[in-house]
């Protein structure tokens, strides 16, 4: 069964950001839009090139009024000291979430068991707390923050735009469709 368009599930994990540490809930994603990335752990490769990927278009993604959180299986002490040690890491302005019950790896069904890891996951969640967009890579696999960009503004278009969908490669300000029978065999 697909995620798509279920609510997000209850959790309770500890998340740093700016030096702080402080409680993330399934509450807390709600309310506004919100990004989940998921990643297998700190301290590794591919990784923190998307963590800083994000840092750099954490400020477009905040101009939407989206929040975007980091989680990975590590506790929020290890995302700390990452912080404090790596060049990439401390660009990073959003939360990193501590996930080491796996609780969350587990409700969005990116946990992998055998190693205690997640997987390269990524959802949109609207501000009712129903996933939107659900996109999973193999670990090797390295994500796009101006992709999900695009995604999370197709998504907040067709959320605001009742009767219009966002074609491929849509980009903020060009053409939708309106979904009709006169489209039918048409595009």
């Amino acid at each position: 069964m697909s995620l798509i368009n279920t609510t997000i599930k209850p959790f309770k994990s500890q998340a740093y950001q700016n030096g702080k540490f402080f409680e993330v809930t399934d509450q807390s994603l709600k309310g506004k839009w919100s990004v989940v990335v998921f990643y297998p752990a700190d301290f590794t490769f591919v990784c923190p090139t998307e963590l800083e990927d994000l840092a750099d278009l954490y400020p477009e993604f905040q101009k939407l009024g989206v929040e975007v959180y980091g989680v990975s299986t590590d506790t929020h002490f290890s995302h700390k000291a990452w912080a404090d040690t790596s060049e990439a890491i401390k660009k990073v302005k959003y939360p990193l979430v501590g996930d080491p019950t796996g609780t969350m790896s587990r409700n969005f069904e990116v946990m992998i068991e055998e190693e205690g890891l997640a997987l390269r996951g990524t959802f949109v969640i609207n501000p009712e707390g129903q996933i939107k967009v659900c996109e999973i890579h193999d670990l090797g696999i390295g994500r796009d923050a101006a992709e999900l960009l695009r995604k999370v503004k197709a998504a907040q278009y067709v959320a605001s735009h009742p009767g219009e969908v966002c074609p491929a490669k849509w980009k903020e300000g060009e053409k939708t469709l309106k979904p009709s029978l006169d489209l039918v065999g048409k595009i």
